[in-house]
């Protein structure tokens, strides 16, 4: 698909430390800086925790603690779910509780969150209290019996509300009515932290670590799960967030992470000592989640919560296995997915719905959000892929394009007609939802109405935006090292993208789909740059030579055999001649 670049526009600099690049001044000015405080990353500086329904849920918690109640801790299948079911149940060790436990609904049987089946497999369990975590915000019924079989309930959340908030004993959830705390951008696991937090300094103020001789936890140890947890889920990168993704990644750095997060940086083939953010997103966070997708997320959660470094390594490679499984699946899914649109292309003379929605039976549902995100980034426009259930039911899951509020968009779609929605949930993004088979054309024609009431033509041409143009000085390892260490980058604070014509001194295809290349921005070839395109379409980059390309890229570092030199990353290319 072609891509509009666009370079993005500043115009005025906050003070900057006089040392800093200049180029980096605009680059943080164009994502919103506006003082050099908020590229400070120090815990200090973390918001204060003025959550609605948190003293209520410290209170509940520390007289289970006291009191040796039984919790248990139901979470989600994906790695947010994943990193903070791992924190409370360590969190709550830490602090003394001795019957501490998690549940994650199995996605095939339960489906998401606090359902009411999964309350009845946690009664056999005779919990005293449920905490929810990254989940049950919706959970409306689940709530309601939990409460009957006397269980108290405590939510932890970070998903949009919908009309009706559950009656639970008390709930934390930054986007709920009434709270004002002041990032509204937390996962799931940085909501779980902040209660885990207060909780230590309730605990403290009643005296229990000293009576029971207990060493009170440092909090700043489950920061990396915080930092995997907050980039794995793509949640914007305010402030706040940056901060403890910076802070997990500096511990992540100094070699004292979860033996489980380092088993799976090692099976990525990545170094602990050089993680950066984005490793979260593409080399852990898959595989993490590659075991809620296609077996059970307890594996994951239990290779975070291992001391055991051989364990964590034997948890770790299993979930690697998974990985490959996924991509062989996710893979023959997008053929089926392209063809079927294809067909759509060519009875429609070229014309696709605004609001794509694509359904077949013998999809797997573990795979329909990675697939909905690569057909939504191939085609631009929001997507929402299904996949069968049984009982005459089917899911979905949703991924969006930025301006198209996609549980908002569902909640319009429900509200004008009440009929085609079982469930829906989700946040900007990203939502899932259920409805029944007999209902999908209704409703993928209701949702490719709302699409095209909400966006203009214009919307749906992918806008690429670039930090300009690098001169020939820009490409050294210096400035490549500066710009990596000048994070965390993330969603809604992206990674400098640079753009720029060049001339292509050699090319070959890698892997039948990766383009490598030697690029110089002189005819000549006088400095000659490495560069490598991922997942090009091998039919017109394998012909006759092509002499000048148009491309978007990041400056990055690729080291090999102990060799470093700079390499950029092709985010957008496109032939000149």
């Amino acid at each position: 698909m072609q891509k509009i670049i666009r370079r993005r526009q500043v115009e005025s600099f906050p003070k900057f430390e006089s040392n800093l690049h200049p180029l980096l001044q605009r680059i943080y000015t164009s994502r919103g800086i506006q003082h050099p405080q908020e590229l400070q990353y120090q815990l200090a500086q973390l918001l204060k925790p003025n959550f609605k329904g948190l003293q209520e849920a410290v209170s509940i918690l520390a007289d289970a603690v006291v009191a040796q109640a039984k919790i248990i801790i139901v979470g989600d299948f994906d790695a947010d779910g994943a990193t903070s079911s791992a924190l409370a149940v360590l969190a709550l060790r830490a602090m003394g509780l001795h019957s501490v436990d998690f549940l994650v609904p199995n996605r095939f049987e339960y489906g998401y969150g606090l359902t009411p089946e999964i309350v009845v497999v946690a009664a056999a369990q005779q919990p005293d209290v449920i905490i929810t975590v990254d989940n049950g915000i919706s959970s409306i019924e689940g709530v309601r019996v939990a409460r009957d079989l006397g269980i108290a309930v405590i939510i932890t959340d970070h998903h949009l509300p919908g009309n009706e908030i559950p009656d639970a004993d008390a709930i934390v959830n930054p986007n709920q009515p009434g709270c004002e705390f002041p990032s509204k951008n937390l996962a799931g696991v940085g909501v779980i932290f902040y209660v885990m937090n207060a909780l230590r300094a309730e605990l403290r103020q009643l005296g229990w670590f000293a009576e029971s001789g207990i060493t009170e936890p440092n909090m700043a140890s489950f920061l990396d799960l915080v930092a995997l947890g907050t980039v794995a889920d793509v949640v914007p990168l305010d402030h706040n967030n940056r901060i403890l993704v910076s802070q997990g990644l500096q511990r992540i750095r100094a070699g004292v992470a979860r033996p489980g997060i380092n088993a799976l940086l090692e099976v990525s083939g990545k170094s602990a000592h050089k993680i950066i953010a984005s490793d979260f997103g593409f080399a852990i966070g898959p595989r993490l989640n590659a075991a809620g997708r296609l077996d059970d997320m307890s594996l994951g959660i239990q290779c975070l919560i291992s001391d055991s470094e051989s364990l964590a390594r034997e948890m770790a490679m299993q979930m690697d296995d998974l990985n490959r499984d996924r991509k062989a699946i996710e893979s023959g899914m997008q053929q089926e997915a392209l063809a079927m649109l294809q067909k759509v292309l060519n009875a429609e003379a070229n014309s696709l719905p605004w609001g794509i929605c694509l359904l077949d039976e013998t999809w797997h549902q573990g795979v329909i959000g990675i697939l909905a995100s690569r057909i939504k980034d191939k085609y631009h426009r929001p997507t929402i892929v299904f996949a069968d259930v049984g009982n005459g039911e089917i899911k979905g899951s949703a991924r969006s394009i930025q301006g198209f509020h996609i549980r908002d968009a569902l909640d319009a779609v429900a509200s004008r007609h009440p009929n085609l929605l079982q469930k829906f949930g989700g946040h900007a993004m990203a939502a899932g939802m259920s409805l029944t088979r007999d209902n999908f054309s209704a409703f993928a024609k209701a949702f490719d109405e709302e699409v095209r009431r909400q966006l203009k033509e214009d919307d749906l041409s992918a806008i690429l935006l670039s930090d300009g143009e690098l001169v020939s000085n820009d490409f050294n390892l210096i400035f490549a090292e500066q710009l990596r260490e000048s994070g965390p980058w993330g969603q809604h604070f992206p990674e400098p993208v640079f753009d720029g014509e060049f001339f292509i001194i050699q090319q070959k295809i890698l892997n039948n789909k990766h383009l490598k290349m030697t690029l110089s921005v002189e005819a000549k070839g006088q400095q000659l740059i490495d560069a490598i395109a991922f997942n090009v379409d091998p039919s017109i980059w394998s012909g006759a030579p092509i002499k000048k390309v148009k491309v978007a890229y990041r400056l990055d570092i690729n080291e090999f055999r102990g060799n470093k030199n700079v390499q950029l990353l092709v985010d957008y290319i496109e032939i000149v001649e």
